[in-house]
């Protein structure tokens, strides 16, 4: 898909019937920033318990200052226009993939990840928290399988990185 359709606000409608909860996906903007960073840190302490509060504050701020900024965004958004998910991209580089708690199983993610799969012209990659062990999972099972491994995360701390790529 070319750039200027990517831009163009590509509108995606989904709904399953198992769960229910209907949403659309849309490019982010900048002013729904502050809403991207709420929905982060609430996965984060819902998925993330190996982090301390203080390594939250830490990460918070780089997203809300840098990596928002950084990555063209999709956001997941229910009926009412409000946003329960989001997906960052740089390229073929899945940077983050967060979804309100409230609607984790209801799809959004995998919504999410095929999305960037329609617009990615190469296998998605991604670098996974090793001990969020249920987002391992979710990756493995959309056909993600680990190319590396890193001791320490991006910012050095001592958190391991799983490197995944899809299959095609």
């Amino acid at each position: 898909m070319s750039a200027a359709k990517r831009r163009a606000g590509l509108r995606i409608t989904s709904e399953r019937r198992e769960s229910r909860v209907r949403w659309e996906l849309t490019q982010g903007k900048q002013e729904e920033h502050e809403r991207l960073v709420d929905i982060w840190e609430n996965a984060v302490r819902a998925t993330h318990h190996f982090l301390a509060d203080a390594d939250i504050e830490f990460y918070r701020s780089l997203v809300r200052d840098q990596a928002l900024n950084a990555v063209e965004l999709w956001v997941a958004r229910q009926e009412q226009g409000t946003a329960v998910g989001f997906i960052g991209l740089d390229g073929t580089r899945i940077e983050m993939l967060f979804v309100d708690p409230a609607y984790h199983g209801h799809g959004i993610g995998s919504e999410l990840i095929r999305h960037a799969e329609r617009l990615s012209d190469s296998s998605l990659e991604v670098d996974v928290n090793e001990q969020n062990e249920a987002a391992c999972a979710f990756y493995r099972k959309l056909g993600f399988v680990q190319s590396g491994r890193s001791d320490t995360d991006g910012s050095g701390k001592p958190y391991p990185l799983l490197h995944m790529k899809m299959q095609r």
